[in-house]
């Protein structure tokens, strides 16, 4: 099969089979956990407070919001440019817009190339952090497993064949393909791998919002 049929599967069925399975995962999970939790701690939903479940999202999304950030001021750093980077480039590159609005007339605000540049090597930089963090702190080094540097790995790749691609290094043909095989490898991962943590992040922080607050009178952060 030629690269060029390639590239049109990837980007045609390829990426609608993609979002269907992300969307369609996403929700799978959500639900479950929320039956599960229901199951297993019904009593927590006695303490729901959308207050405290609020505060506790608010101060974990806010730049050292928490006394935990606090505490590791660099890694929050460096998690916040990674979290940014990673939702900003792909919602906002140029080049991805005018690819949406083509197909489904979707016309988002785009950045300017060079800073998209500039966000990219920013994405890389807080990733290599976060692979040295794992290898270097004994606390994490014993909690991280081989398929978390993978998941590391492949969250990257997106980035490196779109950059590589963008400024002509290397074949564009096949960085293109890898870089929209990378990119739906992540979307169909990321509903059942850690990677959820993306949406079920601000569940878990309300529960806790209402566990500590809602039940204790106790902040979360």
């Amino acid at each position: 099969m030629q690269s060029n049929h390639i590239y049109t599967i990837l980007a045609g069925p390829g990426l609608w089979a993609a979002f269907v399975i992300f969307f369609g995962g996403l929700i799978i999970r959500t639900v479950y956990l929320y039956r599960l939790s229901r199951k297993k701690d019904g009593v927590l939903y006695n303490h729901a407070s959308l207050k405290w479940g609020l505060k506790s999202i608010f101060y974990w999304l806010l730049p050292w919001g928490s006394a935990g950030m606090r505490q590791q001021p660099v890694f929050s750093l460096m998690v916040f440019v990674f979290h940014i980077t990673l939702l900003a480039v792909p919602l906002f590159l140029n080049a991805h817009n005018i690819l949406w609005d083509e197909s489904w007339g979707i016309s988002l605000w785009s950045l300017p190339d060079a800073l998209s540049d500039v966000l990219t090597v920013l994405f890389f930089v807080s990733i290599v952090f976060l692979v040295i963090r794992r290898i270097v702190r004994l606390e994490v080094r014993i909690l991280t497993e081989a398929w978390d540097y993978v998941l590391l790995a492949l969250t990257a790749l997106p980035f490196l064949t779109g950059f590589l691609a963008y400024h002509q290094i290397g074949p564009y043909e096949v960085l293109m393909i890898l870089h929209l095989l990378s990119a739906e490898l992540i979307l169909i991962l990321i509903p059942f791998t850690k990677l959820a943590h993306m949406i079920l992040f601000f569940f878990t922080r309300a529960f806790i919002g209402f566990e500590m607050g809602g039940r204790r009178g106790a902040r979360s952060w």
